[in-house]
C-alpha cells in the first residue's frame, strides 16, 4: 500500500486532501498567498479543521504564463519560515513544492516528508542526488524540457516513466510516490521554465487528462490539482481565480469519479464536501 508521510492512499483509502500554503507574493492567485505567521497559522489551522490530510507549502510560483522564477535563498527562507510555523501549531504531514534541490534539502533538514517536484526530478540535476539522501516521499509531475507531440495521455504516461526510473535509481521505494498528470503545465508558450512545450490545444489537454485519469494511474495513486486554474478561468470567461470556484470543486467532483487519489486544493472546506458526495456517489 502507498504510504505519503505515513497517510495511506490509493487503494480502499478514502480521496485525501491536501491543502495549499501559498508563502509567494508572485503567484497567479493573489487571495491565496500567506506571508505573516498570524495569516499562516490561521489559515493551518483553517486547512486541517475543514479536513486536510497534507499541507502542501510553496516559496516560488511556478505559473507557466508569468515570469516569477527567484533565487534559490529566497524560496528556501520562505519554505523554512513556514514550515516551522506549520509544525509549531499542527502535527500534519507537510509536503513542499520545489523543483530545485537546495530548497527541498533544506525542507527535508527540517523535518518535511514529501517533496512535490513539478518537474519530475527532471529540472535540477541535483534533486537525484538530494532524493537519494533523504529517501522521502514523493509526488512526480508530468514534464519534459523539450517540446513534446502524439497522443496527449500516452505521451503523458511516458513523462511520468521517465521520472519514476528516476526515482527508483535514486532508491525511493515504489509504495512512497504519487503521480501527478500536471494540468495547467502543458502550453504552447511561456514566460517561464517551469512548463512543457505542446502544438496542440491544451486547454483539450487538460480535459481529455481528466477524462482519463484511470488510464494514467498504472499502479501508483495519482494526485490531482485543478483548483482556480486557468483553463476554467478559459473555459467560464472569467479572468479572475478568485471567481473560479464553482468550476474547480465540479471538475474535482469528475475527478473524484474517474479515479483520483488526492486532491491538492485552494478550498479544502468546499473540496471536502465535493469529495465526501462524489465518492458515495461513485459506481
Amino acid at each position: 500500500m502507498t504510504k505519503i508521510a505515513n497517510v495511506g492512499v490509493g487503494g480502499k483509502n478514502p480521496v485525501r486532501i491536501m491543502g495549499i500554503l501559498n508563502t509567494s507574493p508572485e503567484s497567479f492567485y493573489k487571495k491565496s498567498i500567506r506571508t505573516t505567521k498570524t495569516q499562516i497559522k490561521n489559515s493551518i489551522k483553517e486547512m486541517e479543521n475543514d479536513g486536510a490530510d497534507f499541507i502542501d507549502v510553496g516559496g516560488m510560483s511556478t505559473a507557466p504564463y508569468l515570469s516569477t522564477v527567484i533565487s534559490e535563498k529566497t524560496e528556501s527562507k520562505r519554505i523554512l519560515e513556514a514550515v516551522k510555523i506549520i509544525q509549531s501549531v499542527s502535527n500534519i504531514p507537510i509536503s513542499v513544492d520545489t523543483c530545485r534541490a537546495k530548497p527541498a534539502k533544506d525542507a527535508l533538514e527540517h523535518g518535511v516528508e514529501i517533496i512535490n517536484d513539478i518537474s519530475g526530478l527532471k529540472y535540477d540535476k541535483k534533486m537525484k542526488d538530494v532524493v537519494a539522501e533523504f529517501l522521502p516521499s514523493l509526488i512526480l509531475c508530468a514534464f519534459d524540457s523539450k517540446t513534446v507531440i502524439g497522443n496527449t495521455v500516452t505521451v503523458t504516461k511516458k513523462l511520468l516513466q521517465d521520472s519514476l526510473k528516476i526515482a527508483k535509481k535514486s532508491h525511493v521505494l515504489p509504495n512512497k510516490i504519487v503521480l501527478d498528470p500536471s494540468i495547467g503545465f502543458f502550453r504552447k508558450d511561456g514566460k517561464g521554465p517551469f512548463f512543457t512545450k505542446i502544438k496542440s490545444d491544451w486547454i483539450k489537454r487538460d480535459l481529455t487528462i481528466i477524462q482519463n485519469l484511470n488510464s494514467i494511474k498504472g499502479n501508483y495513486p495519482v494526485l490531482i490539482s485543478v483548483s482556480n486554474k486557468s483553463f476554467l478561468g478559459n473555459l467560464l470567461q472569467q479572468k479572475d481565480p478568485s471567481d473560479r470556484l464553482y468550476g474547480s470543486i465540479a471538475t474535482e467532483a469528475i475527478c473524484v469519479i474517474n479515479g483520483v487519489d488526492i486532491i491538492r486544493t485552494h478550498n479544502v472546506k468546499a473540496t471536502k464536501d465535493v469529495v465526501t458526495i462524489a465518492s458515495n456517489l461513485k459506481k
